[in-house]
């Protein structure tokens, strides 16, 4: 059963993808679906036998790496956080695998897609069940090149080729720091097994590297890595470009794979990150920032794609600063619930694209609705869960991230307090004017595109409802395990909390206005996106025209993109424009004759002296040492 749900996702995509061609399309789908889905059963499985029985372990497969004295095993670590991932990660890739079924069915390279899908989910699923930072760095790097192959799947359109590229480069920039951090551990605790370094912890607290503490700058380190995989604010850059992937890459991405990595990493390493107060700060401060600034984005974004994107960093957000005041376990549930309403409106966005023959930009969309009645219910419980409203899972995980915040009494928990607030109240707001432009209003799609608008197959719309019950029911549901009262025994000390460490136990004692501000914050947000976009239409051009600067900056993503083709892209293409005209053109090629020229020349001279003949060789030989004896006895004089 443990062995299964890892390696069931990886034998569906050798099938589809070594065997799609002799499969077919259909029988590629099905494999790959049928592969998911046992791995789903073993998943939910060993979510029992682990999470709820109390029973954890280590299935141990192969020696992975034995150098000197250097030895790295392959093994599956399953206690409560491994479990909670592989659950949720088997079952949401399962109902997107099922979705991609209809979504997907007109491609022309159907294996392909789906053997790439598979492996993503094995290469996620090996990242959350790893031993050792080094088994977990395969699978970090693993979703990294399934992320490129996914994200730049239609090859042919450049838009997608740049965008791969974009989200690969960026990532390796936040993979950079992951492989120091993981030195710096191997140098601090002499091993990378994470056994041996939770172990170690207390005994490392007084050792120092460059003058700082070693485990400050393991968790700063770690936390660097973290931000490329779960694009905080910095590298978040290529997350909004992932969107040229196809519909169900996106929910993948953005539900249950890349993007929870960082913050798994965060909660997997808190024994050593709770006793490094300063990266527990930054990632604090990083997280609440993120959650602020993509919020402030999503809010003028016109993509239907973009705007779920910029949801999701502002939702990473949120859990990196739960993370960062020491309460890893709210930042896991939140990432439980986001994983299913996320994917619910993703997989929904995908669906009004299908039935609005490809088109996403939501001012060519409106006046839907009734044409598609389930996806519009479906975008709405999504939107719900996402906005926090009561009794939605957004409301139990969003609320407990903004409880443990303000129950950090400390000035780094004030801000991501504050940041939150105003987080949720833009979430809300943004998520409504999708929906209010999207569905409602006067059509402003072509005649031709409304006349073909219809609903999904069964196949799309039996995920959403599944994930539709999700965004329904996890939250209430799981609480009292992963946050409540029964919180101890359930992680059974697969999440570390210091002795120091009571914010989770002040949160549950916060003032009564506390819990209360994310609900009216986001009940206002809604509020004002039907004041603007469904009784008062003209005013959101009206604003954008006066404050032209604040809605271009905000259109233009804060101008990261352009900052960073300022300071890196154009350099390193000046720089290589140098190289190629100056060092290769003018001074390789530029010199008399050309210097690749003359080597040629002396090249082919050379070649003429082998002759193949003895006496040929014999002579020059003699030639020679007729020449050494000569300048020996002329120098004896």
């Amino acid at each position: 059963m443990y062995v299964g749900a890892i390696f069931f996702p990886l034998l569906g995509a050798c099938l589809a993808g070594f065997f799609g061609r002799w499969l077919g399309d259909r029988a590629s789908m099905w494999v790959t679906v049928a592969c998911m889905a046992l791995a789903a059963a073993c998943g939910l499985g060993a979510f029992v036998e682990v999470a709820l029985n109390g029973l954890p372990g280590v299935v141990p497969i192969v020696t992975f790496i034995d150098v000197g004295g250097f030895e790295v095993s392959w093994a599956l670590r399953y206690d409560t956080l491994s479990v909670v991932m592989v659950a949720m990660v088997t079952f949401i890739s399962t109902l997107i695998h099922i979705y991609s079924v209809g979504y997907m069915s007109h491609d022309a390279t159907v294996p392909r897609f789906f053997a790439y899908l598979s492996l993503f989910t094995f290469m996620m699923l090996m990242l959350v069940t790893a031993d050792n930072l080094v088994q977990l760095f395969f699978g970090w790097e693993g979703v990294g090149l399934a992320s490129y192959l996914l994200i730049g799947y239609w090859y042919e359109k450049e838009s997608a080729n740049r965008a791969a590229m974009k989200a690969f480069i960026v990532n390796r920039v936040g993979d950079l720091f992951f492989m120091l951090g993981l030195a710096l551990t191997f140098w601090t605790f002499q091993s990378v097994e994470f056994a041996a370094i939770f172990a170690g912890v207390e005994a490392a607290r007084g050792v120092t590297f460059l003058g700082m503490p070693a485990l400050e700058v393991i968790g700063v380190l770690l936390f660097l890595g973290a931000c490329g995989k779960s694009a905080q604010l910095g590298l978040h850059t290529w997350l909004p470009d992932a969107m040229e992937g196809p519909t169900p890459v996106s929910a993948l991405i953005h539900a249950a794979t890349m993007v929870t990595a960082g913050v798994f990493l965060m909660a997997r390493m808190s024994p050593v990150m709770e006793y490094a107060p300063l990266a527990l700060a930054i990632v604090t401060v990083v997280g609440a920032t993120t959650a602020f600034v993509a919020a402030t984005i999503g809010c003028v974004q016109n993509d239907i794609k973009r705007v779920i994107a910029y949801s999701t960093m502002s939702q990473l957000g949120y859990m990196f600063f739960a993370a960062g005041v020491g309460v890893y376990q709210a930042a896991i549930f939140h990432l439980f619930t986001h994983a299913f309403f996320k994917a619910l409106l993703f997989l929904g966005a995908g669906s009004v694209i299908h039935a609005m023959s490809d088109e996403q930009d939501i001012r060519r969309m409106g006046g839907i609705w009734r044409k598609i009645p389930i996806t519009y219910a479906m975008m709405w419980i999504g939107s719900l869960a996402l906005a926090g409203v009561p009794f939605f899972a957004g409301y139990y995980s969003k609320d407990m991230v903004l409880e443990v915040a303000y129950a950090a009494h400390s000035g780094v928990g004030s801000y991501a307090f504050l940041m939150g607030l105003l987080a949720a109240f833009l979430t809300a707001f943004y998520s409504w004017r999708l929906i209010i432009l999207t569905f409602h209003g006067a059509p402003r799609a072509d005649h031709h595109v409304m006349e073909h608008v219809h609903e999904s197959p069964p196949v799309m719309l039996i995920p959403l409802l599944v994930l539709a019950a999700g965004a329904v029911v996890t939250g209430f549901l799981f609480y009292p395990l992963f946050v409540g009262a029964q919180q101890e025994p359930f992680w059974n000390g697969a999440i570390y909390t210091a002795a120091h460490n009571h914010v989770l136990h002040d949160a549950h004692e916060v003032p009564a206005w506390v819990p209360l501000a994310p609900t009216v914050v986001g009940l206002a947000g809604i509020a004002l996106a039907y004041a603007l976009y469904m009784f008062a239409p003209g005013i959101p051009g009206q604003l954008a025209a006066r404050f032209d600067g604040l809605y271009r900056f905000l259109l233009n993503k804060w101008y990261f993109d352009e900052l960073y083709d300022a300071i890196f892209v154009r350099p390193a293409q000046y720089l290589a424009r140098a190289f190629w005209k100056t060092g290769d053109a003018r001074l390789i090629d530029g010199v008399p004759n050309g210097a690749a020229d003359l080597a040629v020349q002396a090249a082919r001279g050379a070649v003429r002296i082998q002759t193949g003949r003895v006496a040929n060789y014999a002579f020059a030989m003699i030639i020679g040492l007729v020449l050494f004896v000569s300048l020996l006895l002329y120098g004896a004089r």
